[in-house]
């Protein structure tokens, strides 16, 4: 059974003319259930983490300071978002969301969750729309239960993952690997275990080719126990913030590919939904729920 985390925090109020499309995350599930691609015993609900889960990733005095909402005025402008009480408890759900994704994900082979893939989140402290980081949490949640050792981090927003990446500089236990657009944020990179930098306007054909000759032989290098998928539908040509000029169709063979190499591997995935930032918000929804299809499609 494909299971996916849902909690009705994930919509967060922002103000008039913000440019985050909050409200994808309560229109996504709706278009599934409306579609019958899920129905309701599809979704959970996640609470809170125990703190010692995101301390594990990110320093104590960042998660203390962000919990007391003790952030000043730069570290809060640069993560794009008004810093409240609401707004914090809903990154912590969304990580919790994540972890217990993971358990699903053993169980099913798959699980997702409607939000996440909040890749920009360093150690200590956040950026672009990520306070904490929900894969790099929920993959020290895995090792430290004895459920994974080697773990590979497949990042395809169109954004480098570099948060992920600095938290798992020194880390051979933890693979990431971002294939994003090479003239798009963030401007200076981090350094990924594998980086692959997609020239703006590349296109389906070059931005598939380039992903299928490195998936298959990535997965058969790290021989990882468990895969995080961070599936961003921002490389999408009528994405705001994308510049790689994908279509939706050409997103959806994305998905499948890796969905399908995936499952073939015999691996588990958790799936995080990452970017897109469309104008019309249907595309951004179609996109999405086009990954929800394949994995019922591909799974079950």
């Amino acid at each position: 059974m494909l299971k996916i985390a849902y909690h009705p925090i994930y919509k967060h109020p922002l103000p008039e003319g913000h440019r985050f499309p909050m409200e994808k995350y309560d229109l996504l599930p709706k278009q599934l259930l409306y579609e019958g691609t899920c129905t309701e015993v599809n979704f959970f609900e996640p609470g809170f983490p125990e703190e010692k889960y995101l301390t594990a990733v990110h320093t104590q005095e960042y998660v203390t300071n962000l919990k007391a909402l003790n952030l000043d005025r730069r570290a809060i402008r640069k993560t794009g978002f008004p810093l409240s009480q609401e707004l914090v408890d809903r990154e912590q759900i969304i990580a919790q969301g994540t972890m217990m994704g993971c358990e699903f994900a053993l169980k099913y082979g798959i699980a997702f969750n409607i939000a996440g893939g909040t890749h920009h989140a360093y150690s200590d402290h956040g950026e672009a729309f990520c306070l904490l980081n929900d894969q790099a949490i929920a993959a020290r949640f895995l090792q430290s239960k004895e459920l994974a050792k080697q773990i590979l981090i497949v990042d395809l927003d169109v954004h480098q993952g570099n948060g992920t990446a600095e938290i798992f500089e020194d880390d051979t236990s933890v693979f990431t690997f971002s294939m994003h657009g090479a003239g798009n944020y963030p401007f200076k990179k981090e350094t990924s275990d594998l980086d692959i930098a997609v020239p703006d306007k590349s296109g389906d054909a070059v931005y598939l080719a380039k992903l299928k000759e490195t998936l298959p032989k990535l997965i058969n290098q790290v021989k990882p126990d468990f895969i995080f998928y961070l599936s961003g539908v921002d490389i999408l040509e009528t994405d705001k913030l994308g510049r790689l000029s994908c279509t939706v169709e050409g997103c959806k063979e994305r998905d499948r590919f890796a969905l399908s190499c995936f499952r073939e591997s015999g691996i588990p995935v958790q799936v995080s939904m990452g970017g897109g930032y469309s104008p019309d918000i249907k595309v951004i929804i179609e996109a999405h729920a086009n990954t929800y299809r394949l994995a019922q499609e591909l799974y079950f």
